[in-house]
């Protein structure tokens, strides 16, 4: 069992429940919880360990809710470019953990600029960008679980309702989280404590799942756009600090 402070654990709660609701409903909000966890963890490295199971959990809620809205089709591009962030992402978690925050919140603030100026019409070949989406994406899961901004801002591209959204989205993190596995492993960041941790956690994950699908049956379309967009620079300042 983890020997953790009351606020911590409440933080952890907290954590898995947004997370929870994010994969089910309200992406973008997923991101607030990364710093949350490096809090609750003490190490941005190991966090994402930590982190992963949690977002494992919520994957499989999210993935069997919305199966039959998924566009599997629209990831296939992408499939090589992450794995190639993926790659510099597990040769990268060797390096020292405030430079690796910074490095990914300037990828999320970066994808967030260009998603912008697209949406205004400025870049119209944006869509066709899978490659700096994909590396961008792979590189960012492995080293902070952070892929979620970049996705988002990628899959809005896509032109899908909402519910594909949700959906296709679930997929690709279903699979890359499970693919990062290997990876903890191999650094030697899960433990017997972080599985007890992240157990404990599963409740409150479905939970928030169970949230974010209130939620997305009633937001409409373009609101749901634009709260994407917010909480993911409101994420951005949290990831700087």
């Amino acid at each position: 069992m983890p020997h953790f402070a009351l606020w911590q654990w409440l933080l952890g709660g907290f954590s898995a429940f947004t997370l929870g609701a994010a994969k089910s409903g309200l992406p973008g909000g997923g991101t607030l919880a990364i710093p949350m966890m490096v809090l609750v963890v003490g190490s941005a490295r190991y966090a994402a360990a930590w982190t992963a199971p949690i977002l494992s959990t919520g994957d499989v809620f999210a993935v069997f809710y919305w199966r039959r809205h998924a566009e599997a089709r629209k990831l296939l591009s992408l499939i090589p470019w992450v794995v190639l962030g993926g790659t510099g992402g597990a040769l990268a978690l060797s390096l020292d953990e405030q430079f690796l925050r910074r490095m990914v919140a300037t990828i999320v603030a970066t994808m967030l600029i260009l998603f912008v100026l697209q949406r205004r019409g400025y870049l119209s070949q944006l869509s066709r960008g899978a490659w700096l989406y994909g590396i961008a994406a792979g590189f960012a899961t492995v080293v902070a679980n952070a892929a979620g901004p970049i996705m988002n801002m990628y899959l809005l591209t896509r032109g899908l309702t909402k519910e594909q959204f949700v959906a296709t989205g679930a997929w690709f993190f279903f699979v890359v989280n499970i693919a990062k596995v290997p990876i903890y492993i191999w650094y030697g960041l899960f433990s017997v404590e972080s599985l007890i941790f992240d157990a404990l956690m599963a409740p409150l994950v479905i939970a928030g799942g169970f949230a974010g699908l209130w939620l997305i049956h009633r937001v409409p379309q373009r609101v749901f756009e634009w709260l994407v967009v917010v909480l993911t620079s409101v994420s951005l300042f949290f990831l700087f600090r």
